[in-house]
Parts: structure tokens; C-alpha cells; sequence
């Protein structure tokens, strides 16, 4: 997977398509990822002997299918390519404005 936390997002699919975001959190194993603001769901809480039950609202994990990376210069989603740069080290780099991405 090529995504890193951190990374601004465009959704491609699903009902937020169209929203902007952040990673926050890479799932490798499931190749899924979770983006601020999007996929919100409400999560039962149980009450313990600290806290009260509540409903929660948080991030659900999206498949990293449905998102795309945002272009730090035009500003639109884009595919991960990589190369290679004058030390030897892979780089990944925005495939629309040939723009470094690490």
C-alpha cells in the first residue's frame, strides 16, 4: 500500500465521495485506511466503573480502493508512482505533476 498517515485524500467511492481528508491511521494487513471526517459511524459505548455508556461517533475504516491521494500542486487526486533519487533511496511521487511526495 502506498499511503502514509498523514497524506491529504480525495474519496473516490462510497457516500462521502467527493470529501477531502487526512489519514490517520494505515490498516496494512486489511489494506484499509482511516481519514478524518469521513465514514463517521456511531459506536455503542458500555458503561464501566469510570464512565458512564454513551453513543459515540468516530472513523470507521475505509478500503483504500476508494481513496485517492490529493496533488500538492493542482489540487486533484492522482495515482502513486515511484522513482528512484540521486542517492539510491525510492521515493514516491504524484504521477499528475511529477511532484515528491515524502
Amino acid at each position: 500500500m502506498n499511503f502514509k498517515t498523514g497524506d491529504k485524500v480525495v474519496i473516490i467511492a462510497g457516500k462521502d465521495k467527493g470529501k477531502e481528508g487526512s489519514i490517520k491511521k494505515v490498516l496494512k494487513a486489511e489494506n484499509r485506511v482511516i481519514v478524518e471526517g469521513i465514514n463517521v459511524v456511531k459506536k455503542h459505548v458500555k458503561p464501566n466503573g469510570q464512565t458512564a455508556g454513551s453513543i459515540e461517533e468516530r472513523e470507521a475504516s475505509i478500503h483504500a480502493s476508494n481513496v485517492m491521494l490529493l496533488d500538492p500542486k493542482a489540487k486533484k487526486a492522482t495515482r502513486i508512482g515511484h522513482t528512484v533519487d540521486k542517492k539510491g533511496k525510492k521515493i514516491r511521487v504524484a504521477k499528475k505533476s511529477n511532484t515528491n511526495l515524502d
